[in-house]
């Protein structure tokens, strides 16, 4: 897969009266892809995936609410966030699309194709698992994903970890991935620019802290027939088995499953590749 001249546009468009900012690349009368990043990332860890997809879609990526060039909304609930992308894609006019979500990016994926699921032509939700979906207490008991915990805690993280996420970034980035330099000092420096604010400190760890409401919001007795692919690192924890069978229990009816080679959590970021390689099939071939 070839990669295209970086050409990407940057806006700033206005949801309810909040600026979120928008990343684009490629042709808008072709398949629209709309990604969300995870924790603790921005837009920026799709930027490969973009160059690689935009000669044949209309790529996107924002940032999420709260988080680097986009204010906050009130609520830092997965479907909070899932109806503020229904919102966004009001106001750009956009449907059909195909929705990828990383990490917390991937809950809110999960979150949308329950209730917005007439915008989706499909989705793709990648190296996660999404609260009150097996296999989820699993995840919750794995030592390695302590973080889960911790910052559901009130208001102590914001004291412990506040002018310090350089360490514990560096410490998520080297820990979960397979590839230790795939995400470059400079761009961990951005990341760590991005989270810095007292708003966006909050708004992350309130993703967390929103974890037992995201549980109840699940709403298993909607059934969604949206063509579902989830992808995870082939050197992350976990059976994808599980997570399919979880998908399925919880009302997705369509759902395939398939690993990233030479990958971890970070994905996009460590095999970009592979990763565009993957979704493009998807789209093309289901």
């Amino acid at each position: 897969m070839n990669i295209s001249s970086y050409n990407f546009k940057h806006s700033q468009v206005l949801v309810n009266g909040i600026s979120t900012h928008v990343v684009e690349a490629g042709d808008k009368s072709k398949q629209t892809i709309l990604c969300l990043h995870g924790y603790p990332e921005t837009w920026m860890e799709f930027e490969q995936l973009m160059r690689l997809l935009q000669d044949d879609y209309h790529i996107m990526a924002i940032d999420l609410p709260g988080i680097g060039q986009t204010e906050s909304i009130a609520s830092t609930t997965k479907l909070s966030i899932a109806k503020f992308i229904k919102n966004l894609l009001d106001v750009l006019g956009l449907k059909n699309i195909v929705l990828v979500g990383h990490d917390v990016g991937g809950m809110v994926c999960y979150a949308f194709i329950k209730h917005f699921f007439e915008y989706l032509s499909k989705a793709v939700i990648m190296c996660t698992a999404v609260p009150g979906v097996a296999p989820w207490e699993q995840v919750k008991r794995n030592p390695f994903i302590w973080h889960f915990a911790f910052f559901s805690v009130p208001e102590l993280p914001e004291q412990l970890i506040s002018g310090k996420l350089n360490l514990l970034f560096d410490y998520f980035y080297n820990s979960i991935a397979a590839k230790k330099d795939a995400i470059a000092p400079d761009r961990r420096e951005k990341y760590v620019q991005a989270y810095n604010s007292k708003e966006a400190l909050s708004t992350s760890l309130g993703w967390y802290r929103s974890f037992a409401e995201d549980e109840k919001e699940r709403n298993l007795n909607i059934i969604s027939d949206v063509p579902l692919l989830y992808l995870k690192g082939a050197e992350e924890q976990g059976n994808i088995e599980d997570y399919v069978q979880g998908f399925q229990l919880s009302g997705l009816t369509q759902v395939k499953a398939k690993k990233i080679v030479d990958s971890g959590h970070f994905a996009p970021e460590e095999n970009s590749d592979a990763v565009a390689s993957l979704i493009d099939d998807f789209v093309r071939n289901g």
